[in-house]
C-alpha cells in the first residue's frame, strides 16, 4: 500500500492479522464463480443489470463518548445476502471468489492503490466488517488470533475469531484490537458505510516499588495472567463465548528501574471478577505470586489500568487487596501488602 511512513510502521501487525484471512480462504477458489450473479434477492430484477459496481467506503470508530471518529488503521469487509450472514463473496477480476475487501483506511477513508476493494453486482447485500485501528501509544507487539473460515455460501455466523495458545503451557495470546459492524447496503446506489465499535477490552499493568524507589534488585522478570476470558467471538455477532481462557503476558522495566509495565494489551470480554495473578521470578530463579480478583469484568471498549505498589518480595502467596479509584477509562490501584 501506498501509506505514508508512519501510518506503514504502525499497521504492520495489523496486516500480519489481516492478511491472515485472505491466505486461509485461498483453499476455497475452487468455489470461485467467472460469471457474475445477482444477490438471491434481485434476481430476475426489471433491469436485469449484473454489471459489477464498486462502492465507496467511509470507516468510523465508536468513541468514549458514544460518538463515531474517523478511523485510521486496516479494514476488512465481508458481504453477504441480504439479511443473512450467508458470505456471498467478493469479485477479483469478475470471478467471484472468498477473499473479501480489504482497505488501508486513513482519518476514515481509503487510502494507497493497492487495496482490495469490494466490487459486487447491484443489489442489497449485509456487509460485516472487521477492522484494527492504529494507536497513537504503544500496543502490545506480539498479538495473534485464530481466523474465521471463509467459503462461498458459508454460514459466518457459525464462524469465530478465537484466541491463540501459547506454544510454552496452557496460556493464550494477548489479541488484536478489533472494531467491528454489521449494515446492509444497497449495492449500487450507496456507499459502503463501516460505523464500527471496539469487540475487545485493553489492560495496563504497571508495578512500581513502595514510594516511587529503585524495584528490588533481585528480581529478574515479571509476568502477567488474567484469567475468565473468552475463548473466542463471534465473526457475525461479536459475542464472547467460553470465558474461561487465562492470557499471559510479560511486563517490561523502565529504563530508571522503577517500574515494570506493559504496552496495553487487547483482550476478549472476561467474565465477572476475572482472577488476576503476578509472577515474580528472581535471579535465584524463586517465583514469587500476587493474585486477586479484579472487581469487575473486562468490558469490550474498555481500558484497565492497573497500578501495583510492590512493598516488598513476599515468601508465601497472599491475597491482598484491591481498590478502585474510580475507551471508557478505568483504574485500580493495589497496594500489595508486605508478607514474611
Amino acid at each position: 500500500m501506498l501509506l505514508s511512513k508512519s501510518i506503514t510502521n504502525n499497521i504492520t501487525i495489523m496486516k500480519k492479522f489481516i492478511f491472515s484471512i485472505p491466505l486461509t480462504a485461498a483453499i476455497f477458489v475452487a468455489c470461485s464463480s467467472d460469471n457474475p450473479m445477482l444477490p438471491v434477492e434481485d434476481e430476475g430484477n426489471e433491469s436485469g443489470n449484473s454489471e459489477l459496481v464498486t462502492p465507496k467506503l467511509r470507516a468510523t470508530v465508536d468513541t468514549q463518548e458514544n460518538t463515531q471518529s474517523p478511523m485510521t488503521g486496516v479494514l476488512e469487509v465481508f458481504p453477504c445476502q441480504a439479511g443473512t450472514a450467508i458470505y456471498y463473496g467478493n469479485y477479483i477480476d469478475n470471478s467471484r471468489t472468498p477473499f473479501p475487501g480489504l482497505y488501508g483506511i486513513k482519518d476514515g477513508n481509503i487510502t494507497g492503490d493497492n487495496n482490495r476493494v469490494v466490487s459486487l453486482p447491484v443489489g442489497t447485500y449485509n456487509m460485516i466488517y472487521w477492522g484494527t485501528p492504529k494507536y497513537e501509544e504503544p500496543i502490545h507487539s506480539s498479538p495473534a488470533v485464530s481466523e474465521p473460515q471463509l467459503t462461498i455460501g458459508g454460514d459466518l455466523s457459525e464462524q469465530y475469531f478465537s484466541l491463540r495458545q501459547n506454544s510454552a503451557d496452557t496460556t493464550y495470546h494477548p489479541v488484536f484490537d478489533l472494531v467491528y459492524a454489521v449494515q446492509s447496503t444497497r449495492v449500487g446506489t450507496e456507499d459502503l458505510n463501516a460505523a464500527m465499535k471496539r469487540q475487545v477490552a485493553g489492560l495496563k499493568v504497571i508495578v512500581k516499588a513502595k514510594n516511587n524507589g529503585i524495584l528490588i534488585s533481585s528480581i529478574s522478570s515479571m509476568d502477567v495472567h488474567i484469567g475468565s476470558i473468552a475463548e473466542k467471538i463471534n465473526m457475525y455477532t461479536a459475542l464472547p463465548s467460553n470465558q474461561t481462557k487465562t492470557v499471559a503476558f510479560p511486563l517490561v522495566a523502565s529504563t530508571d528501574g522503577t517500574q515494570m509495565s506493559n504496552a496495553t494489551v487487547m483482550l476478549f470480554p472476561s467474565a465477572n471478577k476475572p482472577l488476576f495473578q503476578l509472577f515474580i521470578t528472581l535471579k535465584d530463579g524463586t517465583v514469587k505470586t500476587f493474585k486477586q480478583n479484579l472487581q469487575g469484568p473486562l468490558k469490550a471498549n474498555t481500558r484497565l489500568t492497573l497500578t501495583l505498589t510492590l512493598n516488598s518480595i513476599f515468601t508465601e502467596e497472599d491475597e491482598g487487596n484491591f481498590t478502585i479509584d474510580n475507551w471508557q477509562e478505568e483504574t485500580e490501584e493495589i497496594d500489595i501488602p508486605e508478607l514474611n
